[in-house]
């Protein structure tokens, strides 16, 4: 069965769910976060089969997220290293943690912890306003219809009253 494919959806959560939405993507992000450079350091981890690995690690790299370097000619060998993009993705793993913490850790607690090197203190993700920097949780956030959204589907996304018109920032 072919799914169904959000990339060209007017929704920048459809297109990341379309690019790193099956199971594997992000957990193999998460191991290249955790150091996890090359195809048999993923493999051993994550215990997938080497098709499915190969499948996904190469779809990380076309799409950007990831680079492919070889580190060994006979037989050639690559180094999967993460791009500016993929370090990007950095919070959104760390915000996945935080809540899996919350709801999901086991009775002993979180199986891993960051430290942030900076302040030398263990820490988790919290996502802020970017301008006031207070803790943004869904009462207090409304969406609004960006200058992305396409023309042909303003009057019917404006008709269903869950979005309002965009304001210049």
């Amino acid at each position: 069965m072919k799914r169904t494919s959000f990339a060209n959806w007017p929704c920048t959560v459809a297109r990341t769910v379309d690019l790193l939405g099956d199971w594997w993507t992000p957990l193999i992000l998460r191991e290249a976060f955790y150091g996890a450079k090359r195809f048999d350091d993923f493999e051993s981890t994550l215990g997938l089969s080497r098709n499915i690995l190969s499948q996904r690690l190469n779809r990380l790299v076309e799409t950007g997220l990831l680079t492919k370097t070889p580190y060994q000619d006979r037989p050639v060998r690559h180094e999967y290293l993460l791009t500016e993009q993929g370090r990007d993705f950095f919070p959104v793993i760390a915000a996945m943690m935080a809540w899996g913490d919350r709801y999901l850790a086991p009775a002993a607690g979180e199986p891993i912890v960051l430290h942030h090197t900076g302040c030398d203190h263990d820490t988790h993700a919290e996502v802020v306003c970017a301008h006031c920097r207070e803790p943004l949780r869904h009462r207090d956030v409304s969406a609004r219809l960006g200058p992305g959204f396409p023309d042909r589907l303003r009057d019917k996304a404006l008709a269903t009253g869950r979005f309002g018109e965009a304001r210049s920032a």
